[in-house]
C-alpha cells in the first residue's frame, strides 16, 4: 500500500496517520538486515565494514568538521520505546530513525503478560505501550513513511509472550511486525505463567514467527537483571539460550532469524571486560550459526547519564570484538523510569559513534588463541554443559525449574539456594491446556501440530487455509479491526493538544507532546541532604511544579553535591511572537580558501581596554580551534588589555584590511564605548573607509555593535568560519 511522502520540514501529522487505519495494510513482512557496503568511501575516508548510507539522516554532532558525512555501521541499531502514549512514540521513532536506528522496539505495558486476549483500541499505558492492533497498525504505517524518508527499511518489534502469546503472534504477523521476543522460559520464570501452558503456546507462536519471516529474540538476558550476583549466572544463561534456540529451530524458525539476547554479565568497578569478553566468546563458540543481539546490562544502570554512556561504550567494544548482529541501546531511562526523547536519541548516537569509530578494528587486532581468554571461555562452556547434564538427570526443564535451578546466585556447580521456583501445576493459567480432539479441525496457515484438513481435502494438507478461501494471513480483509471502545483513547488525549500538534504553540517536552517537563542540573557546596533540600527550593523559585530529584552525585562529601531534577514548566510560547534571527550566510570552506589565496588578507586583533580575557578571541583566530588562520588569513595578535589607539595604529602600520576587537567586560557599557572609540579614532586618522571593523564577545549583539560603529558584531556561539565568511564578503 502506498504511503504519503513526509515533508522533511514539517512534523508528522498524527491525525493523518490515524485516518483510514481500518483499510491500511503493511507493505512488507519479515526482518531486514543492513546492506553491507565494503570499501565505502565517504568524504576523505574509506570504511571496511560500513553499510549503505541513509538518504536523509542527522549526522553526529562533530560531523560538521567532515562535510557532514554520516556513515552507518554494520549492526542493526535498536531503540526501545515505552512512553505509554503511542502517538508520541511515533514522533520519537522518526527522530531515532534519522539518528541511525533501524530496529524500533516497543515495550509492552506493565501487566499485559497476564491478559488472556488482545487489548483493543489505544489506551494509555504504564511502563510501556498497551500493545493493540490499532497501536501496531498506526506505528507500522508511520514507519512505512519514515523508512521512505531515511531510505532504509525499519524493523518494528514487540513481545510475543504472556498468556495471550499466540493471539499476539497472529496479530503481529497480520500487521507487518518484523521482530519479536518469544521465549517461554521468560513466561515461566519472570511472569509466573504456568510452564506447560507457556511451552504449548510457544509452539504455535514460533510456527507463526517462521511464517512471517520475523527475527526471534530470546529473553535469557533477564537472568542478568534479576540474579543477585549477575556475573555468576553465565553457565545458566548458556543453557537458557540453548533451550530456546533449539526449540525455535525444531519448530521451523531458520537459524539465521534466531537471535540470542546477550548482556555482558558484569560491570565496573569490576574488571568487566576481562570477565565479560570470555562469556561473549563462549557464546560465539557454542552458537555460531545463530545471530547475536547485544544489550546493555540494566541491573547496574544508575541515574547518571555519564555512567550509563561509558558502560554502553564498553559493552559495544565487546560487541565489536565478537561480531554482534543487533546492538540494542538501553539508556538512563532504565534508571529513572522516564523514556525521554533525548536519551533515546543520544543512545542511538552513542552506538553509531562507537561502532563506526571501531570500523576496521578486527583488521588490526585479534583475540588470542591461548591464555586467560580461551581458558575462561572454555570453563564457562564446561560449566554450562554440566548444568545441562544435571538438568537432564533431574528429569528435564520443568523438574529443574521446580527445583530452583534458574536465576540462582551461585556460579554452577555452586548453588546459592536462591533460585526462582515455579511448580508445574501452578502459576497463571494453570490447568488451561486441553488435549485436542482426534477430529480437531484448523483450516489456517502456520498452525503447529495436526489439524485434520485431509478428511475434507487431501490437497489441503500443504495449504489448510485453502478450505476457507484463505485465512487472515492470505486475505487481510478478513481481519476484524476494532477502533476505540471507551474514553481512554488517542483522540481524547490529543484534543486538548491541538495547538501544540499544529505547531502554533510550543511548550517544553521530554516524553509526551507539551508535557512541560524540563531537566535542570544544579551544584551546591554542601552535603547530599542539604543539596537536595536546596534544589527543591530553587525549583520552586523557578516556578517549576511536580518537581522530582532524579539524580544526586557527591563531588566531595563537604565541598559539593550535584543534583539533577525534573519538573514542569507550564508556559506556552506563541510561535508567531518569536523574533527569529536569520541564519548566517556562510561561505563554504573551499570558497574562503579560494578567496584568500586569490587575494591575501591581513588582520590585526586583540582584547581591548582593560579586558584581559583571551580564550574567546584565540578560538576565533587560532588554527588549532578552526580559526581564521586555517584559511590563510595573516593574523597579528596584540594580546589583551590593548588600548584602542594601539589597535588602529597597528592596522595602519601593518597595512591590514581588518580589525578584530574582542571585549568581555561590560560594566558601565564599557564594551560599547570602546567599540565606538575604535570607530572614532579610525575616522579621525582617515582610514575607517578602508578597514573592516569586527567586534566580538559574549556580551556583544550585532545590532548594538553596529550602532556603535562596527561593521559587524559576533556574540556567543561564533566560530572562526563565521568571521572568515564575513571578512571575505565584506571585502568584496
Amino acid at each position: 500500500m502506498s504511503t504519503k511522502k513526509l515533508d522533511p520540514n514539517e512534523r508528522m501529522n498524527i491525525e493523518e496517520i490515524l485516518s483510514n487505519l481500518a483499510d491500511y495494510r503493511p507493505r512488507r513482512k519479515g526482518w531486514t538486515w543492513r546492506e553491507p557496503a565494503p570499501g565505502l568511501k565517504m568524504g576523505d575516508f574509506t570504511y571496511r565494514e560500513a553499510t549503505q548510507p541513509l538518504k536523509d539522516s542527522v549526522p553526529l554532532i562533530t560531523a560538521h568538521h567532515f562535510n557532514n558525512i554520516d556513515p552507518q555501521p554494520a549492526p542493526v541499531i535498536t531503540t526501545e520505546i515505552a512512553s505509554g502514549r503511542f502517538e508520541d512514540d511515533i514522533r520519537r521513532m522518526r527522530m531515532a530513525a534519522h539518528h541511525g536506528a533501524d530496529h524500533i522496539m516497543v515495550i509492552r505495558t506493565a501487566g499485559q503478560s497476564h491478559f488472556e486476549g488482545l487489548i483493543e483500541g489505544s489506551p494509555q499505558g504504564v511502563g510501556g505501550v498497551p500493545v493493540t492492533r490499532k497501536q501496531v497498525r498506526a506505528q507500522r504505517k508511520a514507519l512505512d513513511m519514515i523508512e521512505d524518508e531515511v531510505g532504509r527499511p525499519i524493523n518494528f518489534h514487540s513481545y510475543v509472550s504472556g498468556v495471550a502469546g499466540p493471539d499476539i503472534a497472529v496479530m503481529f504477523a497480520e500487521e507487518g511486525v518484523n521482530g519479536v521476543h518469544q521465549d517461554p522460559q521468560y513466561n515461566v520464570i519472570y511472569r509466573n505463567i504456568n510452564m506447560v501452558r507457556s511451552f504449548v503456546d510457544a509452539c504455535e507462536s514460533k510456527k507463526i514467527i517462521q511464517w512471517a519471516g520475523q527475527a526471534q529474540i530470546d529473553g535469557a538476558h533477564n537472568a542478568n537483571a534479576t540474579a543477585k550476583d549477575a556475573w555468576k549466572v553465565m553457565p545458566e544463561l548458556m543453557v537458557q539460550h540453548a533451550i530456546n534456540s533449539l526449540f525455535s529451530y525444531k519448530v521451523g524458525v531458520p537459524k539465521e532469524n534466531i537471535c540470542l539476547s546477550t548482556v555482558p554479565p558484569s560491570s565496573a568497578p569490576g574488571p568487566s571486560v576481562y570477565m565479560d569478553l570470555p562469556y561473549a566468546v563462549a557464546l560465539r563458540d557454542f552458537f555460531n550459526e545463530y545471530r547475536m543481539r547485544a544489550q546493555m546490562h540494566t541491573k547496574y544502570i544508575e541515574s547518571s547519564t555519564r555512567d550509563a554512556t561509558v558502560t554502553h561504550v564498553l559493552n559495544m567494544l565487546i560487541s565489536k570484538l565478537t561480531s554482534v548482529d543487533i546492538q540494542s541501546t538501553i539508556t538512563p531511562d532504565e534508571g529513572r523510569n522516564v523514556p525521554w526523547h533525548i536519551y533515546n536519541i543520544e543512545a542511538c548516537d552513542t552506538a553509531k559513534q562507537t561502532l563506526i569509530s571501531l570500523d576496521g578494528l578486527m583488521d588490526m587486532v585479534q583475540l588470542k588463541d591461548e591464555g586467560p581468554l580461551r581458558e575462561a571461555a572454555r570453563e564457562i562452556k564446561e560449566r554450562a554443559v554440566l548444568f545441562l547434564e544435571e538438568m537432564i538427570e533431574k528429569g528435564g526443564y520443568f523438574a529443574s525449574v521446580e527445583a530452583g535451578f534458574f536465576v540462582d546466585s551461585g556460579c554452577y556447580p555452586e548453588r546459592g539456594g536462591d533460585g526462582i521456583v515455579r511448580k508445574i501445576d501452578g502459576g497463571v493459567s494453570a490447568d488451561s491446556v486441553i488435549k485436542r480432539e482426534d477430529d480437531y479441525f484448523a483450516p489456517v496457515t502456520a498452525h503447529y501440530g495436526y489439524n485434520n484438513v485431509a478428511q475434507y481435502d487431501k490437497n489441503a494438507e500443504s495449504d489448510p487455509a485453502s478450505l476457507i478461501g484463505g485465512c487472515t494471513f492470505e486475505v487481510p480483509d478478513k481481519i476484524v479491526y476494532i477502533d476505540e471502545l471507551d474514553e481512554d483513547n488517542v483522540y481524547e488525549r490529543m484534543k486538548p493538544l491541538a495547538d501544540y500538534h499544529s505547531g502554533r504553540v510550543l511548550r517544553p517536552e521530554m516524553e509526551w507532546m507539551a508535557d512541560g517537563t524540563v531537566l535542570i542540573n544544579l551544584m551546591f557546596p554542601c552535603g547530599v541532604k542539604v543539596a537536595e533540600a536546596a534544589a527543591l527550593v530553587a525549583a520552586k523559585q523557578m516556578n517549576l511544579t511536580d518537581v522530582e530529584i532524579i539524580h544526586r552525585e557527591v563531588l566531595h562529601g563537604a565541598e559539593g553535591t550535584r543534583v539533577e531534577l525534573k519538573g514542569k514548566l507550564n508556559i506556552d510560547i506563541d510561535v508567531d511572537s518569536l523574533v527569529i534571527p536569520p541564519e548566517p550566510d556562510l561561505l563554504s570552506d573551499d570558497e574562503i580558501f579560494a578567496a584568500i589565496a586569490a587575494k591575501p588578507m591581513t588582520v590585526v586583533c586583540g582584547t581591548i581596554g582593560q579586558d584581559e580575557h583571551s580564550v574567546g578571541l584565540r578560538e576565533i583566530i587560532d588554527i588549532k580551534h578552526g580559526g581564521i588562520e586555517k584559511y590563510g588569513i595573516k593574523v597579528h595578535y596584540l594580546g589583551t588589555s590593548v588600548p584602542v589607539e594601539k589597535l588602529v595604529n597597528a592596522a595602519v602600520e601593518l597595512d591590514a584590511q581588518a580589525i578584530l576587537a574582542s571585549v568581555i567586560i561590560s560594566h558601565d557599557d564599557i564594551h560599547y564605548k570602546n567599540i565606538a572609540g575604535i570607530d572614532q579614532i579610525a575616522k579621525e586618522m582617515g582610514v575607517r573607509e578602508r578597514l573592516i571593523f569586527v567586534a566580538g564577545g559574549t556580551q556583544i549583539t550585532p545590532e548594538i555593535a553596529e550602532e556603535n560603529g562596527a561593521d559587524a558584531g559576533f556574540g556567543r556561539g561564533t566560530k572562526g568560519k563565521h568571521v572568515a565568511s564575513f571578512l571575505v564578503k565584506a571585502r568584496i
